[in-house]
């Protein structure tokens, strides 16, 4: 097996490193850390060449001693009490000598039993994973955590746990908090390119991070420097756009940010930059970021049938998609966080228009009208006739939206598990209010392959196949993996039939046996009563 070669310095002394590339990656870690003469508890950092903190792996690039890697120990500030005297004073007893108990503990397990308890193995796996945690670059990196950006499967944790509708206060200072404080640093040219692509795992990041990204896109599409807006006031915007997203399991910040990266990559992958104006592409991604704004959970159905104050202030015409409307130009009122602040009076008119335009096409009551539309003219279609561009820009945001099956199943089934917890908490609102309830809501009757299958044939394909046809590159990057997806649902509905048919059988059966054993008895009748020995 061929060896790595890796050269680096340790407080400006060359080292060489020199490992096999199937070595572990552990054995690699203790490998710098013996070089860097590193205690146990501290951390390392290593830097490559550029000058970028960069993973302590085994997947190190070799390199030559003209281009050093640069490693750096980060250890406790000597001048603080140490962690465990902290801890000790918090919980009132001494950390350090119930450690040197379970030490003590172990070594008497191992000399008994023989054999180290599954749940210490546990427990040493838990700590080595926190410790590689600090130490890594995951921890120490710009954005926090070092997230997987390969493709493949992760661990999403999509699951929604019930939370007050709006965010607290606190809540909102500790993310904007944590916004500020990586929104200057530095994002990787590999982070940029996926953030491109239909791929990208939103599962991966938190709240903080998300608006760094949102705020890269704005930067890498030119908005600051062409619409001359400020950096602060554009993160002044995301803050608010954020705080304004509730906790309900769909309609949340992270679909709002999962719909404006999908609008993103659609926008280099099909290079509209090249065909539209600038000021068209900000009009779609703040539409994207502001398409769901204050979404309470429950549907234009049912806000007209219960007649909520929305449903009535609206007159039942799309009420949510005004209200969204309605609340990101709230938003954008504000001199703080308005970044359409230096555009002239003409160019904020059109933004308007073209916002308003875009998040009202979202409502799905117009779906067929819009693709209908946009179907006629596309045989013709002219990047120079208006009515042309704002029904693309339409076309665009509405693929954006209901863009989740087209991502890779392991981040695309996560997301249908949260749609449908927000689909079953309103039908089962709607029963105790006694009002109509949405056949493709209702947990009594909906199955995940059942609500997805006819979705995607005859809502999704037909929308990305026309989209496809004006440009034919989306076809591997929206088309198959769609059809991927009905594959897949259509494959777990036959499961899930052959699964009920099965129970069908295994009811039968065991209600003919429990007839048989019922006529076998009472045809043989009860038998003879023992004789009593007293009478005889």
């Amino acid at each position: 097996m061929a060896s790595k070669i890796i050269f680096f310095t340790v407080n400006g002394i060359p080292e060489r490193a020199e490992f096999p590339a199937d070595c572990p990656a552990q054995e690699v870690k203790d490998l710098f850390r013996s070089a860097a003469e590193a205690g146990p508890h501290d951390i390392l950092k290593l830097y490559n060449p550029k000058g970028n903190i960069t993973n302590i792996s085994p997947s190190l690039e070799p390199n030559s001693p003209a281009s050093c890697y640069q490693l750096e120990v980060v250890a406790a500030d000597c001048n603080r009490q140490p962690l465990g005297a902290e801890i000790d004073g918090a919980l009132s007893f001494d950390l350090s000598s119930m450690e040197k108990r379970l030490q003590g503990l172990e070594k008497k397990i191992l000399s008994e039993a023989g054999d180290t308890p599954a749940a210490v193995h546990d427990m040493k796996k838990q700590v080595e994973a926190f410790r590689h945690k600090l130490e890594s670059v995951e921890h120490l990196s710009w954005l926090g955590f070092f997230k997987d950006l390969s493709e493949g499967p992760h661990q999403p944790s999509p699951f929604y746990h019930k939370r007050t509708l709006h965010k607290t206060r606190e809540e909102c200072e500790h993310v904007r908090e944590k916004f500020l404080q990586m929104s200057s640093l530095e994002v990787s040219e590999e982070l940029r390119q996926y953030l491109k692509t239909p791929t990208f795992d939103n599962w991966q990041w938190e709240d903080a991070e998300i608006m760094v990204l949102l705020q890269v896109m704005y930067t890498d599409l030119d908005f600051l420097s062409t619409f001359n807006i400020e950096p602060e006031v554009l993160q002044q915007f995301l803050f608010e756009v954020y705080r304004r997203y509730n906790n309900i399991p769909f309609h949340n910040f992270k679909h709002c940010f999962c719909v404006t990266q999908m609008m993103y990559g659609l926008i280099w992958l099909t290079d509209l930059r090249r065909n539209m104006e600038n000021i068209d592409l900000l009009i779609m991604l703040t539409s994207a970021v502001c398409h769901d704004l204050d979404h309470a959970g429950y549907n234009n159905a049912y806000q007209i049938n219960a007649r909520t104050e929305l449903a009535l202030r609206y007159n039942d015409i799309s009420p949510l998609e005004n209200h969204h409307c309605a609340v990101a130009f709230e938003i954008l009122e504000r001199g703080e966080s308005n970044i359409f602040r230096n555009l002239s009076l003409d160019q904020y008119k059109r933004i308007r228009e073209g916002i308003i335009k875009c998040i009202l096409a979202t409502d799905m009551t117009r779906h067929n009208e819009i693709l209908n539309k946009f179907k006629s003219i596309l045989p013709a279609f002219d990047f120079c006739n208006k009515e042309h561009k704002d029904l693309l820009m339409m076309i665009l945001i509405k693929v954006s939206d209901i863009s989740n099956e087209a991502r890779p199943m392991e981040v695309a089934e996560p997301w249908l598990d949260c749609l449908l917890q927000e689909f079953f908490n309103q039908s089962d609102v709607e029963k105790l209010e006694g009002l109509p309830v949405s056949p493709f809501m209702d947990r009594d009757k909906v199955t995940k392959p059942s609500s997805q299958i006819g979705f995607i044939r005859f809502v999704l394909l037909p929308l990305f196949i026309e989209l496809a046809n004006l440009f034919p590159c989306l076809e591997q990057h929206i088309i198959h993996p769609v059809r991927k997806a009905l594959d897949y649902y259509t494959e777990m509905e036959k499961a899930l039939d052959k699964e009920k048919q099965n129970w069908s059988q295994s009811e039968s059966v065991a209600r003919t046996k429990e007839a048989a054993v019922s006529r076998t008895n009472s045809q043989t009748g009860p038998g003879p009563e023992p004789s009593n020995p007293e009478t005889q």
